[in-house]
């Protein structure tokens, strides 16, 4: 391997917008420079991307929790660069700061991050060729992130060529698993919480900082509960999923409580009244699928009780009714993150490539 021709070991991170007295970060996953055989000189190749967004209900993680190998070492065999964005946490943030995020993550890559990549890669002294190819940009997300790619489908500029949803959150969030509260175990068996125990995190908020990343964090196996959560960000999207407030928090409508609104409006037998969310309509993804929204891929366990299946088979609807081309999988008795359990590259292999298939097609 010549000098113009060395790889670069580990994702470049990059800072796509900077706010609140924060930088919003993401990663770029350059493939090898000897990945394409069609192209052994050293002139710089301009590829598709597909920009991913993490889940954690919105409230917790980064660009590098619950990371999808298989669909980045997949990606990289194609020669699709893979790039991980951060976004803006609920709370103190909403889902207006989250739609803010993405779409300038979007235009960042499309605009500004070849540039960067040159000047970065010159100062590695890395010669890999690929850029990014602005015209054939992609999103997907997994759980929460799926609402993020959603937003990009229907905000971002340029319009991303293909979505890819894993148990994504947003197909419908007019449900009692955002708004009703719960008396018992609701979420794969798990401990109803004491909201006492997370002040910090109830509206009205103190001095809660403005945040783009919140790493994962667990007890040791000493704890009285081995390996539990020992960020409580990772527990308070089930909290207000149990309290019935989740629409509080991404709108930011807490004072009237738009859930309380809400909640009576979903059980009546008229058609839903759009009139009671007008305020917020721009991010309820399901009041916003028109016939220019980008191919899409869904996939969604049957047994997930974290985000329900009705989710993916609402928004499947919706896309068909609007004319776009849309595939849901549903895959019998799994439950939500299925692709990171054990044993999940074999099991799923055939889905994990048909994913990437649909991608590279819509892309290429």
């Amino acid at each position: 391997m010549t000098e113009n021709q060395c790889n670069v070991d580990g994702p470049l991170t990059f800072t796509y917008k900077e706010v609140d007295g924060i930088r919003v970060l993401l990663d770029v996953y350059l493939p090898p420079d000897d990945v394409d055989q069609q192209f052994t000189g050293r002139a710089i190749q301009y590829r598709p991307a597909i920009v991913y967004f993490h889940g954690g209900g919105l409230t917790v993680g980064n660009r590098r929790s619950w990371f999808p190998t298989w669909l980045t070492s997949r990606l990289s065999a194609r020669g699709i660069i893979f790039i991980s964005a951060d976004y803006r946490l609920i709370p103190p943030g909403t889902g207006y700061d989250v739609l803010a995020d993405v779409k300038d993550a979007i235009a960042f890559v499309a605009g500004d991050l070849n540039v960067q990549l040159d000047q970065e890669l010159a100062d590695l002294g890395s010669g890999s060729r690929f850029r990014i190819d602005p015209t054939s940009i992609g999103v997907a997300g997994t759980s929460s992130g799926g609402f993020c790619a959603y937003l990009c489908a229907i905000y971002a500029v340029p319009k991303p060529k293909v979505v890819l949803s894993l148990y994504g959150m947003g197909g419908d969030l007019l449900t009692d698993q955002y708004l009703a509260p719960k008396a018992q175990s609701f979420l794969r068996g798990r401990e109803m919480l004491d909201p006492a125990q997370f002040s910090e995190y109830i509206h009205p908020f103190d001095s809660l900082q403005s945040t783009s990343g919140s790493p994962l964090a667990y007890h040791p196996q000493s704890y009285h509960i081995p390996g539990y959560p020992a960020n409580p960000r990772m527990l308070i999207s089930r909290l207000y999923l149990q309290l019935g407030v989740a629409l509080d928090y991404i709108t930011g409508q807490h004072e009237p409580s738009l859930s309380v609104t809400l909640r009576k409006a979903i059980h009546t037998e008229d058609p839903f009244d759009e009139a009671l969310i007008s305020d917020h309509k721009i991010i309820f993804p399901q009041f916003n699928v028109t016939s220019d929204w980008p191919a899409t891929y869904l996939v969604h366990g049957t047994s997930d009780t974290a985000v329900l299946l009705r989710e993916s088979r609402n928004l499947h609807s919706l896309l068909l009714k609007a004319g776009v081309e849309v595939v849901l999988e549903e895959l019998p008795g799994r439950e939500h993150s299925f692709d990171y359990q054990p044993g999940a590259e074999l099991e799923h292999k055939g889905s994990f490539d048909d994913m990437v298939q649909f991608l590279y097609r819509h892309l290429t």
